[in-house]
């Protein structure tokens, strides 16, 4: 019971940034058809996102 701390996940904001990303990616051209050169950068900025999110979940254990 001393070391039950030990044992809770850490909690990280991997899920999150993964799922934010993934909405930046396919919610921006639809949101910015009128601009086509701020949709491709919110595109690649939800990749980027998404991507490092993917990073703290799973890779950095």
């Amino acid at each position: 019971m001393a070391h039950s701390e030990h044992n809770r996940p850490r909690k990280s904001g991997g899920f999150f940034l993964i799922i934010l990303g993934a909405l930046l990616f396919f919610i921006a051209p639809t949101w910015f058809s009128g601009e086509p050169q701020t949709g491709i950068a919110l595109i690649v900025v939800g990749f980027i996102v998404g991507g490092l999110g993917f990073y703290l979940r799973f890779i950095r254990k």
